[in-house]
């Protein structure tokens, strides 16, 4: 039976932050399409709910920053549905940039909380949840290459990936015992909202292009398939692992 149909034989419900749009809209799309349900989770709940009925699922409105509001989240959607089995983190932006040495404070703080604290909320809530309802199911983290590979005016957000790659390994073994997966995704750029600079100026994305041993900035459709293999049964003796999708940059 392929993986497809062993999700619509069985289907699990999936939780994607951020996934209103970017790769969390391509990731939820994906589980959706393999016949899981899904629940779009984003501070924007207008664009949650958009989502939502575009794909068959479920909406939830969350400040991944909030213990409160992730708390409440977690308890709607699992009066709803009954368990999450997958957790997808995804939320996640940059907030702004700059060197270090001049960096509002501001922009660290936000980047910080969503990215970082998004992550680690999420998983504190979701994995209490797993571990009361004996589900032995699985999060996926989106990290990003630059927690490994420094670029200029982009130390604050890396740093909150390079904690978010150490927070999947600490997960993935607190978890184990309880027969939760915790693996992450580290794409280099993409071409999402986040990054439409490179889709408008040439001379920037042809930079970014030059650093790409295979010569072009991915598409969100190049990114799915890597968070839908870790959160399925083929990856089922993989966990504490960053999988970097990133055309062989972290080669040069």
């Amino acid at each position: 039976m392929s993986q497809a149909s062993a999700a619509q034989a069985t289907p699990r419900t999936v939780l994607v932050t951020g996934g209103a749009s970017g790769i969390g809209h391509g990731v939820a799309d994906a589980f959706a399409a393999a016949g899981d349900r899904v629940v779009v989770a984003d501070i924007d709940e207008a664009r949650a709910r958009a989502a939502a009925d575009e794909l068959g699922g479920d909406h939830v409105r969350v400040d991944v920053g909030d213990a409160a509001s992730v708390e409440a989240a977690v308890a709607a959607v699992a009066d709803r549905h009954g368990t999450i089995d997958v957790l997808v983190n995804n939320a996640g932006h940059t907030a702004g940039g700059g060197p270090l040495i001049g960096l509002d404070v501001d922009v660290f703080d936000s980047c910080a909380r969503v990215n970082f604290r998004g992550t680690f909320l999420m998983t504190r809530a979701v994995g209490a949840h797993m571990v009361e309802r004996g589900v032995r199911g699985c999060m996926v983290n989106v990290s990003s290459i630059g927690a490994r590979q420094p670029t200029p005016g982009l130390g604050h957000y890396e740093a909150t990936k390079a904690a978010i790659d150490a927070l999947t390994r600490s997960a993935g073994i607190e978890l184990a015992p309880h027969g939760i997966r915790v693996n992450g995704v580290a794409p280099g750029p993409v071409l999402t909202p986040m990054t439409a600079m490179f889709a408008t100026d040439d001379t920037a994305r042809k930079m970014w292009e030059s650093r790409i041993p295979l010569g072009s900035i991915a598409q969100v459709a190049d990114i799915v398939p890597a968070v839908v293999f870790l959160a399925s049964d083929g990856a089922r003796h993989i966990t504490g692992v960053t999988l970097q999708v990133d055309g062989g940059q972290l080669l040069m």
